[in-house]
């Protein structure tokens, strides 16, 4: 989560591939970059689906022209949306946009089923169903960056200029600083980032808690603006090195969330639409089709991060498909019950296909009860939970709460190394965060005092 739920090639800092992506094709000249990521060595000359344009990549087995790749790559877009219901006609949606090629497909695909909307709802003679918005967010994440502020600023005058292409509204493009996630009280709230950043010492945390942090902002921006859901870029390579990376991380437990299309524990559900799509597949689409993206403003991964994109760049050099297979691998598992919308407020929206799928969720599977971790929001396992209630019963300062709320990954890579360091760590975090366990703990403790009189003693029991 980033969400998403979370600086790369592809992706970068607006939510766009992620963090963990692989790809390395961006520093090459286009020419070269083509020709590359044209796996058309051996292929028959002709498209393997339409006979008539020229082999440029191989997917899924065969030989596609650039046209066909386009059409390949849409339709899973399509499908992914339409078949969880990402976005209803009464939604307005949020894409987080990085600049790279991942979120730069995203924006046109997602403009093309917006435009095609509208041409359907224009031929119809009833005009019962609205079609949806689209907005697009930015987190400008220069405060951490040591590039010059006329780089910066050509930058983002080329992102407002990709996103205007498609989007004329002002009202649709959202561009804010990492550090408005903090309080609008704060002063100094750029170097309150840097020194919440530089409390840490593990260059794998400051990374992971740096996503942390875009997808809150993501989070800030659409309910500030009153949008329904955020879209992110994330795609399979992205997600391949975040399944490996949260494993070596110790998050098995929580991954499940996060390779799911749907995310419904947050506050604005994030939903994953190229989840099916390579990041090479991505940025050949670019080229072809002449999509222009900007990424002077990626942070470059490091860390375990790092070493986990370069794993999966060595894999994708002995077969491209290794990335879906550890994202196929991943979607075994047993994913939690946010991970679907409900039928409630979708079944009048859904194909009579589907309609089932969404009742069952509603029957079988609860709502969200898992308790969510401080900082990054994975589900606590069993012994998490079971520390948890423990420090609740013997907690003597709130600062024990706040601990004890964050998963056993964020207190190994995130969290200070001496617990000394922890009040000064707890109060720069976003209070949005905190206040969250604050409203938890009252909202339980007021629960007790209701029921105390009912409660039996030890004593009582044993009478």
């Amino acid at each position: 989560m980033a969400a998403a739920s979370s600086s790369s090639s592809c992706g970068g800092g607006g939510g766009g591939c992620g963090a963990n992506c692989s790809s390395s094709a961006a520093d090459d000249a286009p020419e070269e970059r083509l020709v590359r990521l044209s796996i058309s060595t051996g292929a028959a000359a002709s498209c393997g689906k339409c006979g008539v344009g020229a082999v440029v990549v191989v997917a899924g087995g065969v030989g596609l022209c650039g046209e066909c790749l386009r059409a390949h790559l849409f339709g899973k877009f399509k499908l992914a949306v339409t078949s969880n219901a990402m976005v209803r006609p009464t939604d307005s949606v949020l894409l987080a946009f990085s600049g790279g090629p991942a979120s730069r497909v995203a924006l046109q695909f997602i403009h093309d089923m917006r435009s095609k909307a509208i041409e359907s709802w224009d031929a119809s003679n009833s005009q019962a169903l609205p079609v949806f918005d689209v907005g697009v967010a930015f987190v400008d994440e220069s405060a951490l960056l040591t590039k010059p502020r006329c780089e910066v600023e050509l930058a983002i005058a080329d992102i407002k200029s990709i996103v205007s292409s498609l989007l004329p509204s002002d009202k649709a493009m959202h561009i804010t600083p990492l550090e408005d996630v903090f309080s609008s009280e704060s002063n100094g709230r750029e170097g309150r980032l840097r020194e919440l950043v530089g409390m840490i010492n593990d260059d794998t945390g400051r990374e992971d808690l740096l996503q942390c942090l875009r997808m809150l902002s993501l989070q800030k921006i659409a309910l500030e603006n009153g949008y329904a859901k955020i879209m992110l870029g994330s795609c399979a390579s992205a997600i391949a090195c975040h399944v490996l990376s949260a494993t070596v991380k110790g998050q098995g437990y929580s991954l499940p969330a996060d390779v799911q299309y749907v995310d419904t524990r947050w506050e604005v559900p994030v939903v994953l639409p190229l989840r099916d799509c390579l990041a090479q597949e991505l940025t050949l689409l670019c080229e072809l089709d002449s999509l222009k993206t900007q990424q002077l403003l990626d942070r470059p991964c490091s860390g375990i991060n790092g070493l986990v994109a370069s794993f999966v760049a060595r894999l994708r050099e002995e077969n491209p498909s290794r990335e879906h297979t550890v994202v196929r691998t991943a979607q075994k598992l047993k994913p939690f019950s946010f991970n679907k919308f409900s039928a409630n407020g979708y079944h009048d929206f859904l194909p009579s296909r589907l309609r089932p799928k969404f009742q069952n969720v509603d029957s079988n599977e609860s709502t969200l009860s898992e308790v969510l971790c401080l900082i990054c929001r994975s589900p606590f396992s069993e012994s998490e939970l079971q520390n948890l209630e423990s420090t609740k019963h013997k907690a003597q300062k709130k600062i024990d709460l706040y601990t004890a709320y964050c998963c056993q990954s964020c207190h190994f890579q995130i969290l200070p190394g001496g617990a000394n360091m922890y009040d000064q760590f707890f109060s720069l975090l976003p209070k949005f965060w905190t206040e969250r366990v604050d409203t938890a703990t009252a909202s339980q403790s007021s629960l007790r005092d209701q029921i105390e009189d009912y409660l039996l003693e030890d004593n009582d029991d044993e009478n």
